[in-house]
This record gives structure tokens, C-alpha cells and sequence, in this order.
């Protein structure tokens, strides 16, 4: 898998992620994009994590800044579940599914991309930042005493409540995806 993108690609997210940071200043006050900027540019991979973000429709941006390990968090941030839909909660999941089975699952999906999905509490975090996922979920963390027992966990934000909710991890619907987080 090619994981290098041309001067141009890499040009033209910068504008897009520093077009969105401005708009949504709501998301990271006190902060300056300049310095987000010289972060990005030392770490390539980085910039490529986040341009897979975006070319899933996911809009990555900076929701935390933790200044102890001098991390900015990208998160995606679209109003409903980024474009990476359909796909049961991990390998074995997916593994054992007879009939039907979905293109891959989340974790291997973010895996590749280079982010993590989000825990329940970022959920819960993020959902303080604006409405998500009003028409659709995201698969979340699931801890491993649910996961070993063979479900998975995913929200959604309904009758302005977040809800969390349990599946079986085999289990794919069109309307769920998953969110995912990069630090830098």
C-alpha cells in the first residue's frame, strides 16, 4: 500500500484541515495553527493518516491538546459516520461469518489508515464539541470482557442523548462506521 502522497496532495490538506480548524474554532481554543502545521510537516506519516481521514469523508480536526505529552488530537469530526460503513467490529468477527461478509472491520480498517477508533469517553467528549451521528453510529473501543464474549460496542446521539449500545461484533449495517482518532 502507497503510503506517500505528492507535495500537492499534501499541500492541498493542509489548506483543507487549517480552512477547517478556523471554522470550528469552538473545537480547540487557544490554539495556533502554525505550530499544529511545523507538527505535521515533521511527521509524514501523520499527514498521511490524515489525509485517508479525510478522503473518507471523516473531516478531521483538533479536538484536544494535552500538554504534558505535547500531543494535539485529530478527530474526525463529520457530522455523521465517515465513509468507511458497512464492516463488522474486528477479524474474528469477520472470520466467522458464513454468508455475507462485509468488505474487512473497523479495527483492521483503522489499522491501515494508522488511527484508533475512539473509546467511549472521546465519544462522549466529542459529542460535547457539536451533534454527531444523528442518522448514523460508530463502533467504539469495546473492552475485551464484552468482546470476548463476542459483542461489540457502538454510539449514536438520539433525542439529544448519547447513546452506547451493544451488537454482536459480526454484525453491519450501511448506516454504521467508525470514528477514529490520530495523535501528533
Amino acid at each position: 500500500m502507497k503510503k506517500k502522497l505528492t507535495p500537492e496532495q499534501i499541500n492541498e490538506l493542509l489548506q483543507t484541515l487549517k480552512a477547517r480548524f478556523e471554522k470550528n474554532m469552538n473545537r480547540h481554543k487557544d490554539l495556533k495553527w502554525e505550530k499544529i502545521q511545523q507538527k505535521l510537516e515533521a511527521n509524514p506519516e501523520k499527514i498521511w493518516s490524515l489525509h485517508e481521514m479525510e478522503t473518507t469523508e471523516g473531516e478531521p480536526d483538533i479536538v484536544d491538546y494535552n500538554k504534558k505529552t505535547d500531543e494535539y488530537s485529530f478527530v474526525d469530526c463529520s457530522p455523521e459516520s465517515p465513509k468507511r460503513r458497512s464492516l463488522c467490529y474486528d477479524y474474528p468477527a469477520w472470520d466467522a461469518r458464513k454468508a455475507n461478509k462485509p468488505e474487512s472491520n473497523v479495527i483492521d480498517k483503522a489499522k491501515e489508515m494508522g488511527i484508533e477508533l475512539l473509546t467511549e469517553e472521546q465519544y462522549r467528549s466529542l459529542q460535547e464539541l457539536g451533534k454527531f451521528d444523528q442518522k448514523t453510529s460508530s463502533w467504539i473501543k469495546t473492552p475485551s470482557q464484552v468482546r470476548e464474549l463476542g459483542g461489540a460496542l457502538f454510539c449514536d446521539r438520539r433525542y439529544n442523548t448519547v447513546f452506547t449500545y451493544h451488537n454482536g461484533a459480526d454484525s453491519y449495517y450501511a448506516a454504521r462506521g467508525f470514528r477514529g482518532i490520530l495523535k501528533i
